[in-house]
């Protein structure tokens, strides 16, 4: 019994301005436009690329998100096209204490961190998000606990920085980056987990509360309920959703 990586989620207050600019940034598509969700994919249906989900704003943003997107690129050149198309769909600039770095800092539309990456090996083979990057205090543990919720295997840690990825060696990273300050509120960017259709999403439930998660809703909601609330042990929310029945 296994969950996977569904999705990365974006809490936003204008959710299809904000789906359109990343749509159209990563060269996606919007696969689904109802009230209250959007989401935005890779074209290619064998990609295993991570989706993007945005949903209606519970709050105003008010500090540094926790999680946010690395994307590649294939040179220098790249690098300052990816920059430039950025801008121009609405995203800005951001100064965060890096000082100088290789890599581009922004915010998009809404103010949700984001970088765009030098040319770096390790990420070639990866598609338009390099990594989905994760601060915290204690990127070991956090990748031990992501490791067994995803499916995907630890492939380097040391004390400030650790990585997983899918076996296949394909798609984004899911990285844990210590950062030096106290950790604030977890921002508006969460992860999104999915058990296979042949799983019980409450069994599975269990057994990531056993791996260190923390509930934060009843542990067996209604058969209808898409959704059950839980934390990393770092109190990162994410979602166990419910395959949608054919």
């Amino acid at each position: 019994m296994s969950t996977r990586l569904a999705c990365v989620v974006f809490d936003a207050i204008e959710l299809r301005s904000v789906a359109r600019f990343w749509a159209e940034l990563l060269g996606w598509e919007v696969l689904m436009d109802r009230p209250g969700e959007v989401d935005v994919a890779a074209s290619d249906p064998d990609g295993l690329d991570v989706a993007l989900t945005f949903l209606p704003a519970r709050r105003s943003k008010s500090a540094k998100n926790r999680i946010h997107l690395d994307l590649s690129s294939r040179s220098l050149d790249h690098q300052r096209v990816q920059v430039d198309r950025a801008l121009s769909l609405g995203a800005r600039r951001l100064d965060i204490g890096q000082g100088a770095v290789p890599w581009a800092v922004l915010a998009d539309p809404e103010g949700n961190e984001f970088c765009v990456l030098e040319p770096r090996e390790q990420y070639v083979d990866t598609g338009a998000v390099a990594a989905i990057v994760v601060d915290t205090e204690n990127p070991q543990r956090l990748a031990e606990f992501w490791s067994t919720a995803a499916g995907w295997p630890v492939t380097h840690d040391s004390a400030r920085y650790a990585g997983i990825r899918s076996a296949t060696g394909q798609g984004p990273w899911l990285e844990f980056l210590r950062t030096p300050e106290a950790l604030g509120e977890c921002g508006r960017l969460h992860l999104d987990l999915i058990a296979f259709p042949t799983d019980d999403p409450v069994v599975e439930a269990a057994r990531l509360r056993a791996a260190g998660a923390l509930p934060m809703n009843p542990d067996t909601p209604p058969a209808n309920t898409p959704a059950l609330v839980l934390a990393d042990p770092e109190t990162n929310e994410f979602c166990l959703l419910r395959e949608a029945s054919g």
